[in-house]
C-alpha cells in the first residue's frame, strides 16, 4: 500500500482525495454503485460491522473499483480470528480494494474491562498479522499520540475520527510522510447556521459522553466549557463543517493541505428533504469529482 501524500494525486489504492463515510445501516449496493459514479474513491463502512464483514462484501461486489474499508471493527465486539478469515477471504477476491479498519471503540458502550484499551489493540494487530492478514491492509482509529505511533510502527496508517485540520497536521507529523492517513469529517450541508449547530449538536451529543473523544477534543485546544451544554459554537464549527457546498469543499480541503491522504465525508445532512445522494452529489461536483 503506498501513498503519495501532499502530492497532486493520490495512491490508486485509495481511489481518490475524498471518500464518504456512512453507517452500514445506510449503505447498500446502490448507494455504493452512485458514489462511485460520483467520482469517490473510497466508502468506509461505520456502526462497527460485525467480523463476517458481510456488508463490506456487499459493496465491493457491487461495485467495480470503489476502495471499501471498515470505520471501524470493535475490537471489544469482532473475535479477532473471525475478522482475519473474513480479511483474507476479501482480500482474495478484490485484492487491495479493501482496507480492514480496526480500534478500540468506546469502552463505556462495550463493558469491556479485561484489558487497557492500547495493549487490547497491539494484541489484535499482532494476532490479525500472525493470522496472515497483511499489515499493508490494516490501519488504526488513532486519535492520541500513542496509537497514532502504533499505527505507524505496526500498520499501513491511520483512520481518526471525529477530527480538525488540526489533529490531521499533528497526527501527519507524528505518522512520517509514508503511512496513510484519512480522517473523518462530520458535514451539515445547509445554509442556515441556526438550522445546521442544531443538526450538529445532535450527531455530536453521543460522542460528547465518550472518554476518548473528549479527551480527542481537550488536546486539540478545547475546554470544558466548549464540550458543556451540546458544545460552544467554537467547538461545534470546528468538528462539524456546515454552510454552502463551496465553503464546505473549502473546509475539506484544508485536511488535504494538513496531510490527509484522502478525506472521509460523512453527510450527517442537507438541505431540509434534500435525498442523501443529491447532498453526495452536489458536493462531489463542487469537489471537482468524476
Amino acid at each position: 500500500m503506498t501513498t503519495t501524500q501532499g502530492s497532486d494525486t493520490t495512491s490508486t489504492h485509495l481511489g481518490g482525495r475524498y471518500g464518504v463515510w456512512r453507517r452500514g445501516l445506510d449503505l447498500d449496493g446502490t448507494l455504493a454503485a452512485a458514489l462511485e459514479r460520483l467520482g469517490y474513491g473510497a466508502v468506509w463502512v461505520g456502526g462497527s460491522p460485525d467480523a463476517s464483514l458481510a456488508k463490506p462484501e456487499e459493496l465491493l461486489a457491487a461495485t467495480q473499483s470503489l476502495v471499501v474499508g471498515t470505520g471501524i471493527v470493535n475490537i471489544w465486539t469482532a473475535a479477532v480470528d473471525d475478522v482475519s478469515m473474513s480479511t483474507r477471504r476479501l482480500l482474495d477476491t478484490y485484492g487491495e480494494r479493501f482496507v480492514l479498519g480496526v480500534g478500540s471503540g468506546h469502552r463505556e458502550a462495550s463493558g469491556a474491562k479485561a484489558a487497557t484499551p492500547y495493549q487490547a489493540l497491539v494484541e489484535y494487530v499482532d494476532t490479525l498479522v500472525a493470522d496472515g492478514v497483511p499489515r499493508e491492509t490494516v490501519v488504526l482509529a488513532a486519535l492520541g499520540p500513542r496509537v497514532l505511533g502504533l499505527a505507524r510502527d505496526r500498520t499501513a496508517g491511520a483512520h481518526p475520527y471525529l477530527v480538525t485540520p488540526e489533529h490531521t497536521r499533528g497526527a501527519r507529523e507524528i505518522l512520517g510522510a509514508e503511512p496513510l492517513l484519512v480522517p473523518e469529517q462530520h458535514v451539515v450541508l445547509d445554509t442556515d447556521v441556526a438550522r445546521a449547530r442544531s443538526v450538529a449538536r445532535a450527531a455530536l451529543a453521543n460522542y460528547l459522553r465518550m472518554t476518548n473523544y473528549r479527551n480527542s477534543w481537550l488536546r486539540l485546544g478545547f475546554t470544558e466549557d466548549d464540550l458543556a451544554g451540546g458544545g460552544s459554537d467554537r467547538f461545534v464549527d470546528a468538528v462539524v463543517f456546515h454552510g454552502t457546498t463551496a465553503s464546505v469543499a473549502a473546509r475539506l480541503a484544508e485536511h488535504v493541505d494538513a496531510g490527509a491522504d484522502q478525506v472521509a465525508v460523512q453527510l450527517v445532512a442537507g438541505e431540509p428533504g434534500e435525498p442523501a445522494e443529491d447532498g453526495f452529489a452536489r458536493l462531489a461536483a463542487e469537489l471537482g469529482l468524476g
